[in-house]
């Protein structure tokens, strides 16, 4: 009986080190990293047209989470500053994809009807609005806030992740004097310096998975 019950234990510790072992390494294949390759995805964007990562291999590529109803996007699209910045980067030939990864019954999911109207009423600069209900490509990239910001460099490298900017606040006010994160990073990558920092702590409402 002794023999039994230890057998079921030394049963019981090798799955719970298994286990241990496998959830980091789950981890770490599903969420992008910066300094490795960003992952690639295909979605739809507002007007039905399949969108994919690799379709801009050889450019810059920022990717902009969005829900029109949270506040903090409000600071940035209330006055024309997100779109002043969109406009400023696609013109330099950056690419600038707008992700929705709202799920349908949540604040913030978009059809593709409202979302054409959301990107005619906002007057979006971006590149594309990309409608992502299903939550995969938020989650592939670990996506939290709204808004919250990656930034590929042109041979496919996740180079930033996180805050917009230095202001973590929801006043349009405060947005001429923040630190803009996003836009220093495409001009360190267009100079062909290192972004710095790579990395911040994105701030906002969260995704509505």
């Amino acid at each position: 009986m002794k023999a039994t019950s230890s057998l079921s234990a030394l049963i019981v510790q090798s799955f719970f080190a298994i286990a241990v072992l496998a959830v980091p390494l789950t981890g770490r294949t599903q969420q992008a990293t910066v300094g490795s390759a960003a992952p690639d995805f295909t979605v739809t964007d507002s007007t039905g047209k399949e969108v994919s990562l690799h379709d801009f291999k050889g450019k810059i590529v920022v990717l902009e989470w969005f829900n029109p109803n949270c506040p903090f996007i409000k600071k940035f699209y209330s006055k024309g500053d997100m779109q002043r910045f969109q406009e400023q980067t696609t013109s330099q030939g950056v690419v600038w994809l707008t992700v929705s990864s709202s799920a349908e019954g949540k604040s913030g999911y978009l059809t593709k009807e409202s979302a054409t109207s959301t990107r005619q009423d906002l007057n979006m600069k971006s590149t594309a609005l990309l409608l992502d209900g299903s939550g995969n490509v938020g989650k592939l990239y670990g996506a939290r806030t709204t808004p919250h910001l990656f930034v590929v460099d042109s041979f496919g490298t996740l180079s930033y992740t996180g805050a917009i900017d230095s202001s973590p606040s929801a006043d349009s006010d405060d947005v001429a004097g923040a630190t803009n994160y996003v836009l220093g990073a495409i001009e360190a990558l267009k100079a062909g310096k290192p972004v710095t920092p790579p990395s911040t702590e994105p701030y906002g409402c969260s995704v509505k998975y």
